[in-house]
């Protein structure tokens, strides 16, 4: 007797366990592709994870989308093309994910960006910044690579409507970049932006994303009487820069990407020499009352406080999805994507609320509008505003 109550006891757990396996397979997966561990950018993948999770947990606890839960399924691409290329085919052929968001670098995106559109799977990014991983396959294409997150030539194009409305003291501007595909590409949209400000460009010059001395070029900037330098590198090497104007004692106006923003940076600059550069991102350190909300939830798992902005985008990417999802009433990819192009519901997100961010053209969430200016101040990234500054709108940002 006792035996038999304890078989029917077995049996039980076991129904249950079953019946909770089935359960967690009826989960709508999503997936995370994207540096976790290797790069300084790490960091801010981390950050967008921690981000994704706490909306799927929100999403979760209000009912979930379509009467099913959401999950996440991470993969770390440990920021080599070849591993994120593997990771893509894996979330989509073996984890069936409904979406992928990531990746950290914007260089694994173009690498894998093809398979997306060709399996019809969205993705949504949240870290990488590089201007072409929205950009359609070919002309009029479907195009599945969506992005809620910083863009290069968004960035480009405020600063350098800053220089043009700088004149005055922005008499002689030079461009300088790393020779990494971020650098280069940063570089390209500089060129050619400048073009469109008619602004010219006395001096390029170029360096090793592990250089440790740009005196050379530096001393040609110097004597070609550049007052402004925009820069576009990562977070370490931008500090390196401003360690090589110290060495010359010579301190242009410098505008930067948005990577000065990384403690890399900050760490390796010091406090007097990191408070140099002005650049951009989507929000300082100063917070509003829902985006304290969720600093307060994931702020002590951050490697760096100041990755949070990457928890914003994770967590609003992921309301984006799930609104495109409730619209199409499916999580079918092409009717994702479809709805995504045409939300009909504003969705209020952490950074902004979102009133109708994507198009079949336009697959940015996030513009030149919607960046906050940047200075690092006393170990903070607090909002920078000067006379230039004040008078930027819309018409500036030529692009």
């Amino acid at each position: 007797m006792k035996f038999k109550r304890l078989s029917i006891g077995l049996l039980s757990s076991v129904a249950f366990a079953a019946l909770s396996l089935s359960a967690s397979a009826q989960d709508i997966k999503l997936g995370y592709n994207g540096d976790l561990s290797a790069s300084p950018s790490a960091q801010s993948g981390q950050a967008a994870v921690l981000g994704m999770e706490a909306a799927i947990e929100d999403i979760n606890a209000a009912g979930g989308v379509n009467g099913k839960k959401l999950s996440l399924v991470t993969r770390d691409d440990t920021s080599a093309p070849p591993k994120s290329i593997q990771n893509m085919s894996e979330l989509i052929d073996n984890e069936k994910v409904a979406a992928v968001f990531g990746p950290t670098n914007s260089g694994n995106a173009m690498a894998w960006k093809h398979l997306a559109n060709q399996k019809k799977v969205p993705v949504i990014g949240n870290v990488g910044s590089g201007t072409d991983i929205t950009k359609p396959m070919s002309p009029g294409a479907d195009n599945y690579m969506f992005r809620v997150s910083m863009v290069d030539r968004e960035q480009v194009a405020a600063l350098m409507a800053y220089v043009k409305k700088n004149a005055d003291k922005s008499k002689v501007v030079g461009l300088m970049a790393e020779t990494t595909g971020y650098g280069q590409g940063g570089l390209k949209d500089m060129e050619e932006i400048a073009k469109l400000q008619n602004i010219n460009i006395a001096a390029t010059e170029r360096f090793g994303v592990a250089d440790t001395d740009m005196t050379s070029q530096l001393g040609k900037m110097k004597s070609a009487g550049v007052d402004t330098i925009v820069v576009w590198a990562q977070g370490t090497p931008i500090a390196q820069l401003v360690r090589s104007m110290e060495k010359i004692n010579y301190f242009p106006l410098m505008l930067t990407s948005w990577a000065a923003d990384n403690i890399t940076f900050y760490d390796a600059a010091g406090k007097t020499l990191a408070e140099k550069p002005i650049f951009m991102r989507t929000i300082g350190d100063t917070r509003t009352p829902a985006q304290q909300k969720l600093f307060d939830r994931v702020g002590p798992k951050l490697k760096a406080p100041g990755s949070f902005s990457f928890a914003l985008h994770g967590y609003d990417s992921v309301l984006l999805y799930a609104a495109a999802a409730k619209q199409a009433n499916s999580f079918d990819g092409s009717a994702v994507r479809l709805a995504l192009e045409d939300l009909k519901t504003p969705v209020k997100g952490l950074l902004k609320t979102y009133d109708k961010p994507f198009s079949k053209t336009n697959h940015e969430a996030l513009t030149a509008k919607d960046l906050v200016w940047i200075r690092w101040k006393d170990g903070k990234l607090l909002p920078y505003s000067d006379a230039i500054i004040g008078t930027l709108n819309t018409a500036d940002f030529k692009q």
